[in-house]
């Protein structure tokens, strides 16, 4: 009898602990059913004996509504499954997205700056592409490489590019044929100070294959390569990069940075530079400016005193240039790029660092942080084959090259000026 109570009762109470974990296993409750227990085999199980009272199988096991459990809620069903993006289910109030700050004046200031980069860095870039290209590499045997960089930079007057009109302008005359008015070694040492080294035009050098000869007649023979020949030749510098200038490139750059202040000491006037400056502080244009470069015959120390305007003018020229008003000045930085691309020519060899280094001793001469000078000479008023020519000091002159050639500057301090 004990047995079957704990059978009965341990069947409702597995009953109901499956209803109760209904709800977490998401299962329908199932309906109610009618239990039949087995009262035959509980029958049988007891004693037949009178003895025993006999009980009605009402009262051994009672009414299953009286002893099971009332029946649990169904559990509530699960919310289904929302796709992304999906509104949210009804009586859940919607969440609401913090709207993303937007922020015109900064996007407006950096794409600002982005195109002013592009600009700063693209105008060069294209200036270089559309440059001149001259053959300057010689084909002898050349010295060998020193430390630093060495550019030649050469003054033409060749007169083939200028109209009738320009030429009157300019007082350039009418003579025909490659000449050079200014020859400059432009030396970047490893360590140290720049130095800008003029080249006298009127020197009297050894040209190869030509004898004794004025310098510039080297170029006039056989152009560029010719003339980058002999001066290797005859200072034992290897020149490592090319560049040349023409009249117009003067005037141009002179007016894309505005013109340049000098401060003669004394009255200039030369009719055939079409020259005429009052003494005393004054802003040279393009045209001025180029006057005085090349006036000689009203300067009492002639080709010495032209080398030392040359210095200055290109020094002020490239100091104006690196100026920040000037760089930050669209129409300025551009004239400036297109004159160097129509008026500069560069060497076949020579790339993009070494007009770099040239710049830079430009501009060092300009702040006074290198050394400008010129070949020490020891007549500049010596004759030879019937010619004024310059006899360089064949000492002091060697002592220059040698520090170029050792890549040390500092013995260039004694012939700076």
């Amino acid at each position: 009898m004990n047995l079957v109570r704990r059978v009965v009762f341990q069947a409702m109470s597995d009953q109901q602990h499956d209803s109760d974990l209904d709800w977490l296993y998401r299962r329908e409750p199932e309906p109610e059913r009618t239990r039949i227990y087995p009262q035959q085999e509980a029958a049988a199980s007891r004693p037949e004996s009178s003895s025993y009272p006999q009980a009605s199988s009402s009262s051994l096991y009672p009414q299953s509504s009286a002893q099971q459990p009332p029946a649990q809620p169904p559990a509530p069903p699960s919310p289904p499954y929302q796709e992304f993006g999906a509104p949210p289910p009804a009586g859940r109030p919607p969440r609401t997205r913090r709207p993303k700050r937007r922020h015109p004046i900064r996007r407006l200031v950096l794409a600002l700056v982005l195109a002013w980069m592009l600009f700063m860095v693209g105008t060069p870039i294209y200036a270089w592409t559309i440059g001149t290209v001259i053959p300057a590499t010689p084909e002898s045997s050349r010295p060998a490489d020193q430390p630093g960089t060495a550019v030649l930079l050469v003054g033409s007057d060749g007169r083939e590019k200028l109209t009738e009109q320009q030429r009157g302008e300019l007082g350039t005359g009418d003579t025909e044929g490659q000449r050079t008015d200014s020859m400059m070694l432009l030396y970047k040492p490893p360590s140290g100070k720049a130095a800008m080294i003029s080249l006298p035009r009127d020197s009297w050098v050894k040209i190869p294959g030509h004898g004794s000869a004025k310098l510039n007649a080297a170029y006039a023979w056989g152009g560029a390569p010719l003339l980058v020949q002999t001066i290797e030749s005859n200072t034992g510098i290897r020149i490592d990069g090319y560049l040349e200038v023409g009249f117009l490139g003067v005037v141009e750059a002179v007016d894309a940075v505005g013109g340049i202040e000098v401060c003669p000491k004394e009255a200039i006037k030369d009719k055939d530079a079409h020259l005429d400056l009052p003494a005393g502080c004054q802003t040279l244009n393009g045209k001025t400016a180029l006057g005085y470069v090349r006036m000689r015959k009203a300067d009492q120390t002639g080709d010495v005193g032209r080398m030392m305007r040359q210095r200055e003018v290109i020094g002020k020229v490239a100091k104006k240039a690196m100026n920040p008003l000037t760089l930050l000045n669209p129409v300025s930085y551009w004239k400036l790029n297109m004159a160097a691309a129509h008026t500069l020519g560069r060497g076949s060899d020579t790339g993009f660092g070494e007009v770099l280094g040239g710049v830079q001793v430009f501009l060092s001469s300009a702040l006074g942080s290198g050394y400008s000078l010129s070949v020490p000479v020891s007549d500049a008023n010596a004759s030879r084959d019937g010619q004024s020519v310059m006899l360089w000091d064949k000492e002091a002159s060697k002592t220059v090259f040698d520090a170029v050639i050792a890549g040390n500057t500092e013995p260039l301090a004694q012939y700076s000026n």
